[in-house]
């Protein structure tokens, strides 16, 4: 079983400095490239505190100067807000720049609220159009000289400069609607899923929408699903309770950049009414607690053999969801020295730098 970790930057006030965040995040990344994580993720976001990252591949080159075993991966870029070319481009520049360890995820985007400004207010929904032209002509730009005649993009032969260390860095997809799988192992591409905040059957739905997709995708078998689950390992049992709140407070904001629901300030979100989502159930702390990877070691193993025996086998952690830093720090070291070792997983850096060139 294979596993990695999305590390966001992000702050709710301003009484955390950009300096400290970053040193925060940093020191994540030191823990789980030491720790026997496969890849480091980080995200693309545009004008909001509450994920900051509007060039990953500017974090991946930085983290890459202070890690040696994990790779390090776009989770992910939004698809609308690029240019093919200037995509290909970047993407082998950082392979360069992280010696070979690009992992690309490519998405179609969340929010509303940075679609209205990075996309001329397209609606969200059809972010699914740039994901599924820009993936290929991408792919095609890393082959050498190619000229494009698309829906979105149209331009006359062109090379990509640089040309990536890898000869074709692996692509994912964000997806979770069948549609979108069958679209990434047609291309060539692994998947990457969230269950959000739901129970256990959405897991299991996203599951099979992948393994529905690979029966239709002849010739894929090395490409893989990963899915994402918030995470807080402790020890301390008074931790639940931080937790919880945590996952609350970030899911209320999270609501109103998705639905556009209220104001944003000076890119701090304005978090929805906590009455207008307390009726549901993924924001009740006994069912957040049964289905996200909350819990003491031996409880998380629990939950993770549960995904083993549904045939997952990557998990992406995502332990910055407004922990307080000692907390996350907590949650890598105990998931590194507790839970990877249960899978397995305690030495696999020679396969870490290892990618097909195909």
């Amino acid at each position: 079983m294979k596993f990695s970790i999305i590390v966001n930057m992000a702050r709710f006030d301003t009484g955390k400095s950009m300096d400290q965040v970053a040193a925060e995040a940093l020191d994540l990344v030191k823990i789980a490239d030491q720790g026997g994580f496969d890849i480091i993720w980080t995200a693309e976001h545009h004008t909001i505190e509450l994920t900051i990252s509007p060039n990953p591949f500017q974090l991946l080159a930085h983290w890459a100067a202070h890690t040696k075993n994990a790779r390090l991966g776009t989770a992910v870029i939004a698809a609308p807000y690029w240019h093919p070319i200037r995509l290909a481009g970047e993407a082998a520049m950082c392979d360069i720049l992280t010696d070979g360890r690009l992992e690309l995820g490519i998405g179609r985007g969340a929010y509303q609220y940075e679609f209205d400004r990075m996309a001329g207010g397209m609606p969200q929904g059809e972010g699914g159009r740039y994901l599924r032209e820009i993936i290929p002509t991408v792919q095609r730009l890393w082959e050498g000289d190619y000229a494009h005649e698309g829906e979105i993009w149209s331009f006359p032969s062109v090379a990509c400069v640089p040309k990536p260390v890898q000869k074709f860095p692996s692509i994912w997809v964000a997806a979770r609607d069948q549609n979108t799988f069958e679209f990434a192992l047609k291309n060539n591409c692994h998947v990457m899923s969230t269950a959000l905040r739901k129970d256990f059957s959405e897991v299991e739905d996203l599951n099979s929408k992948f393994w529905a997709a690979h029966d239709l995708a002849n010739g894929s078998p090395h490409l893989t699903h990963a899915t994402l689950r918030v995470c807080c390992v402790y020890e301390d049992p008074s931790v639940l309770d931080t937790a919880v709140k945590s996952v609350i407070n970030f899911g209320r904001n999270f609501e109103n950049l998705f639905k556009n629901s209220g104001t944003v300030t000076n890119g701090f979100p304005e978090p929805v009414d906590f009455d207008t989502v307390a009726g549901r159930g993924e924001y009740q702390a006994e069912a957040l607690k049964e289905n996200l990877l909350i819990g003491t070691p031996d409880e998380i193993i629990e939950k993770l053999e549960r995904y083993r025996a549904e045939g997952i086998n990557h998990i992406i952690i995502g332990p910055t969801f407004g922990l307080p830093a000692h907390v996350a720090n907590k949650t890598v070291e105990l998931f590194s020295d507790k839970v990877i070792p249960h899978f397995g997983g305690q030495d696999r850096s020679s396969d870490l730098r290892t990618n097909q060139a195909l």
